[in-house]
């Protein structure tokens, strides 16, 4: 199967790392014009110069905003009035006792990993629907299923996602546009590596550290490691193409057999 995005623009948010900077490279690698996001200039252009190591020819866009806020989105927007592929990776993630979550975190893990992805639906999905074309993807998680008693904010965040995704797969129905979920299983990146530290002994090597964790706290992985950022990549350049005309308001999973379900 070949993929082919050319003249095709993306945006994938939260993009100067980890799962969003796979993401980045696997459409660039087919393609697409993309725009990489943080809020961090810095940074951004460091995953710019990253990536053009791997993809010489890449035509790639500093988008250097803060989509968690109106006026970074309206940022945002003025640089990049329009897309045809939004993939909305950004997010925030990490261990606390349940009765200790406050009001504040309550509200910035909403804010921030779904408000967010809302807000951009909201800008670039009347473009797609009037040109007759689009993929919106929202990155999900396991936690949005199998809610982790040590962050259960979060794993609320991700299960709202699911829902948008639904909603807006419905308000896109019969336009050409695309709306899913990709259901990110535990996957290996440096701030995973952060969070599977704060739950075992910090004095592991990492691949002591990374079986210790799967064994005590995700023991349900039928894969019985972490999954690699390309491997999320993979699937979101698969839903971008034309090949998945006929896959929307899903929730798809790359979670390494995590949930237990027959049924996506």
């Amino acid at each position: 199967m070949r993929i082919d995005l050319s003249g095709k623009t993306a945006l994938v948010t939260g993009s100067s790392q980890g799962i969003g900077w796979a993401i980045a490279k696997g459409l660039a690698e087919a393609g697409a014009k993309v725009a990489i996001n943080g809020r961090n200039p810095a940074k951004v252009d460091a995953a710019v110069r990253d990536i053009r190591t791997h993809v010489p020819d890449a035509d790639l866009v500093s988008a250097a905003f803060d989509v968690t806020t109106s006026d970074g989105v309206d940022g945002l927007l003025g640089e990049l009035p329009g897309v045809d592929i939004l993939i909305n990776n950004l997010g925030v993630f990490g261990a606390e006792p349940a009765l200790e979550i406050s009001d504040d975190e309550w509200r910035r893990y909403f804010e921030v990993n779904v408000l967010a992805a809302v807000r951009l639906i909201r800008a670039y999905l009347p473009g797609m629907t009037e040109s007759g074309w689009g993929r919106v993807q929202n990155i999900a998680s396991d936690s949005a299923i199998v809610i982790p008693e040590e962050m259960i904010h979060y794993g609320m965040s991700k299960t709202a996602l699911l829902a948008v995704s639904r909603g807006f797969a419905k308000e896109a129905a019969g336009t050409g546009v695309t709306v899913n979920s990709v259901i990110a299983g535990p996957t290996h990146t440096g701030g995973v590596e952060d969070f599977v530290y704060q739950l075992v002994d910090g004095n592991l090597s990492w691949d002591e550290a990374q079986r210790e964790f799967m064994r005590l706290h995700r023991p349900q992985s039928l894969l019985q490691r972490l999954i690699e950022p390309e491997e999320i990549a993979n699937m979101c350049v698969y839903l971008a193409s034309t090949h998945a005309s006929a896959t929307t308001g899903a929730a798809l999973r790359v979670d390494g057999g995590y949930i237990d379900s027959i049924v996506p």
